[in-house]
């Protein structure tokens, strides 16, 4: 009984009465929900208007051009800024900017040199409602829920995905490419709005320091050089953050040729259109939703390693089968959609422990700075990856690259085995 009793306070129960939570993580599912419309609309757009593999892998590379560029100032900024006014802003500039890229795609202006422009700007804006989003979530969950609420936002969000992905392919048919990323562009003034009328997650902090310092708070001699150099050091000392990070390098390297020549994949593989696209990410997604909601019900009863490996070994099996579908006679789609939900489970069981574990050790002052850190770590590999997919897809069909790079995510799965400090977290 009174393991139970535990269970239900760590669980998704005790989530549903923290208001200011539940108003956060509605913001989320909507944004969630319009991205999962324009991964769609937008994919099939940039291959219809380029035709390119190489050019696709090299926009998909530059996408992450920004975050390597400034996560590192700008998650120093975040963590100066209020949060929930970052959030707001991002959203509102979002929606503005994806308004723009709709309206001349409908128009019949859209040029490839617009596509790296808005890519570049929607990529800054990440810069920072990333830092800000990892910087609210411990400010509205004690720290026993961490897991349980990551998990349960993923759960939503991905939800709000597969929505999304649902009827992707019907708005496309009826309202167009143009008409299916305007609806994104919606969803993002509709979260700004909801960010607005959130109360503020910081509020409780600012009364500790007026309490402790009556009167104007003395501003500290602080500069962005210096705070990136308190991150970096914080990291030094915190090696497991390393290692988790190194694996998410080497995982987000290896998903390179996925992120990339999936719409090749499913039309030159599979036989299959847009609907096929829809089916390959709604698989992934009800993967990620059964995942989140395991986790959170069970995930306390293992040791964060232990999700972390398993998900690991999950992943690259999942993403290696994803070289057979092509060799079957039928039911091609629907066995890489087995694939995807195996690789989407994986994905939640490996996000939500990191996370977790990043704002368990990490202090609140700190956290977008070291989370825009981390970012720039695990993501850095991704535009190498892109960028070599793009070359080498030339000269290889896709599903012998997804099988190659699912081989070698398992390889780092055995240095993680003899590692004793990381068995322990």
């Amino acid at each position: 009984m009174q393991n139970a009793a535990v269970l239900e306070k760590q669980g998704f129960g005790q989530l549903l009465k923290i208001r200011p939570y539940l108003i956060y993580l509605s913001a989320q599912a909507i944004t969630r929900l319009g991205d999962s419309l324009d991964s769609i609309a937008y994919s099939w757009m940039v291959y219809m208007l380029t035709g390119s593999e190489l050019l696709m892998g090299t926009l998909f590379a530059f996408n992450f051009l920004p975050g390597l560029l400034f996560s590192l100032f700008t998650g120093t900024f975040v963590d100066r800024w209020p949060k929930k006014r970052v959030l707001a802003l991002t959203y509102l500039s979002r929606g503005i900017v994806v308004s723009l890229t709709a309206f001349l795609y409908a128009i019949g202006s859209l040029q490839v040199w617009h596509l790296f422009v808005f890519t570049f700007l929607n990529s800054t804006l990440e810069c920072f409602s990333r830092p800000a989003e990892t910087s609210i979530v411990p400010r509205l969950l004690p720290k026993e829920q961490l897991l349980a609420g990551n998990s349960f936002s993923t759960s939503v969000s991905r939800s709000a995905e597969l929505i999304g992905l649902s009827v992707a392919g019907a708005l496309i048919a009826l309202i167009g490419i143009s008409g299916t990323i305007l609806i994104d562009a919606v969803t993002f003034l509709i979260a700004a709005v909801i960010i607005a009328f959130m109360p503020n997650p910081e509020a409780a902090e600012q009364a500790e320091d007026k309490s402790e310092f009556p009167g104007p708070v003395p501003e500290k001699n602080r500069t962005v050089l210096g705070d990136i150099k308190e991150a970096l050091l914080f990291v030094k000392q915190h090696s497991l953050l390393l290692i988790t990070t190194v694996l998410a390098m080497i995982n987000n390297f290896c998903l390179a040729p996925l992120n990339v020549l999936q719409p090749v994949y499913v039309k030159e593989t599979l036989g299959a259109g847009a609907g096929g696209l829809s089916v390959m990410g709604t698989a992934l997604l009800i993967g990620m939703i059964c995942s989140g909601l395991w986790i959170g019900r069970y995930g306390k009863s293992f040791k964060k390693s232990t999700l972390i490996m398993s998900g690991s070994i999950m992943l690259g099996i999942g993403y290696f089968a994803l070289g057979i579908p092509g060799h079957l006679p039928a039911w091609r789609v629907e066995s890489a959609a087995v694939c995807m939900f195996v690789a989407g489970f994986a994905v939640s069981m490996l996000n939500a422990p990191i996370s977790t574990y990043l704002m368990e050790v990490t202090p609140r002052h700190m956290l977008g700075r070291i989370g825009a850190l981390m970012t720039v770590l695990c993501t850095a590999a991704i535009p190498v990856g892109s960028l070599i997919t793009g070359v080498v897809a030339e000269h290889q069909s896709p599903p012998a690259l997804f099988s190659l790079m699912g081989f070698v995510m398992l390889v780092p799965v055995l240095f993680l085995i003899r590692k004793k400090s990381f068995r322990a977290i």
